[in-house]
């Protein structure tokens, strides 16, 4: 009997969202950020496999399925345009001097310390995992320490405007340092090499590109949008938010940069008053027409992440000292951040905390580091990218409660 190629791809699904919503729901009943229990239910879903006497070897090509892994990559997409869609232009050149500092020193230190961990526990490997690892950490998750604010009721203090108008920028600059690194690593797969004038080149495209499509950006897309509005065909709004986000994200390719970069450049660009024609007619904001497209493919990333987590790595010499090392420099290199606030009377602590977790976005930079090869041969192995897992966990874990405990404590003691 033929089967229809479909049908595994929705048994897959099927099993993706079920795991997703599940592990979702436990984690926020625990007081923890729902894309947490996502990930771990990935975990026990993708290693399920590895045990025969349960009888369920047919999860195993959920972690292989060539559909299932385009649906992941375009809810990357999804997720950091929508998170380009919660801040905007005019928010990021007001964000002021502190938050650059924060976010500067934010991406140096955990950048300088991963480099340090990976050179010093994997001293045979190459610098191109020493650099992977180095930009893994520069991540923070926005929208994970935005909820905590938000949920406690302090996300209009000083703190919080430092705090999440640094985790912006220090995820440009972050994809900045991504775009370096995969260049570097693309053309040793060439077999050539990049001198510090290559590399100034692929930083110099990543800024223009990204200063370029927000000038360029901010002036066409209210022409575009207001085009737009005299179609009568429904969901007109949300095909052309997703048409200039894909848009960006094929350019961002074309100049080599990663797609999410163009994506992340679009939903900062889109502002509320560009489609004001259509909410006028009666529509939803955009944000809100991407969401229901984000709570279905967003979940199927960071599933997937999780299922691709071998727990049988765990078991090879040195990979949970690795994960404790990566984990610790994570940490401690956020923690340098706060030096960079500028101001009396300020929870440094807190702006410190504030940064730790790496959440969604430390997934995609690990997403992105397992897809890269030199001479055929991948560059981040299963073992080092379940150490990136692990601390990707961690960080998002222990911030909510550490923040949590931060805030309540200056409250209480003034200090």
């Amino acid at each position: 009997m033929h089967s229809d190629p479909i049908a595994q791809v929705v048994l897959c699904l099927a099993l993706i969202l079920a795991a997703a919503k599940l592990g979702g729901d436990l984690a926020v009943r625990v007081g923890q950020p729902a894309v947490l229990g996502e990930l771990v239910a990935g975990v026990l879903l993708g290693n399920l496999p590895n045990l025969p006497f349960l009888g369920i070897a047919f999860l195993e090509p959920l972690k292989t399925d060539a559909s299932i892994d385009m649906l992941a990559r375009l809810g990357v997409l999804i997720l950091l345009f929508e998170v380009g869609l919660e801040s905007t232009v005019k928010q990021m050149l007001q964000v002021g001097l502190s938050s650059l500092l924060v976010a500067t020193l934010g991406v140096v230190t955990p950048f300088a310390l991963g480099w340090g961990v990976g050179a010093w526990l994997l001293p045979c490997e190459s610098a191109y995992v020493h650099a992977f690892l180095g930009a893994a950490l520069c991540a923070t998750s926005v929208g994970i320490t935005a909820r905590v604010l938000k949920d406690l009721r302090r996300e209009k203090t000083r703190e919080a405007r430092i705090i999440l108008g640094a985790a912006v920028l220090d995820d440009v600059m972050g994809l900045v340092i991504l775009a370096v690194v995969t260049g570097v690593i693309s053309a040793a797969d060439k077999g050539g090499s990049l001198d510090l004038v290559s590399i100034a080149v692929i930083v110099g495209k990543a800024v223009l590109f990204l200063v370029g499509s927000l000038v360029v950006g901010v002036a066409v897309s209210p022409r575009f949008f207001t085009l737009a509005s005299r179609l009568k065909s429904r969901g007109v709004l949300l095909s052309a938010g997703l048409g200039f986000c894909f848009l960006l994200s094929w350019l961002a390719n074309v100049i080599g940069l990663a797609p999410i970069v163009g994506a992340f450049a679009a939903g900062l660009i889109l502002e509320s008053t560009h489609y004001r024609s259509f909410v006028d007619k009666g529509e939803h904001e955009l944000e809100e027409l991407v969401h229901p497209l984000a709570e279905f493919l967003v979940p199927v990333f960071f599933v997937l992440m999780g299922a691709r987590t071998d727990l049988r790595s765990f078991t090879e010499p040195g990979v949970l000292v690795l994960a404790a090392a990566l984990t610790l420099a994570a940490i401690l290199g956020k923690q340098a951040c706060a030096a960079g606030a500028l101001g009396g009377d300020l929870n440094r602590l807190a702006i410190g905390i504030g940064m730790i977790p790496r959440g969604e976005v430390g997934l995609i930079f690990a997403n992105i580091g397992v897809a890269l090869t030199v001479a055929g041969r991948p560059v981040v192995s299963p073992s080092t990218f379940s150490a990136v897992i692990v601390m990707v966990i961690v960080t998002t874990m222990v911030t909510p409660p550490a923040l949590k405990w931060a805030l309540e404590r200056r409250r209480e003691t003034g200090a």
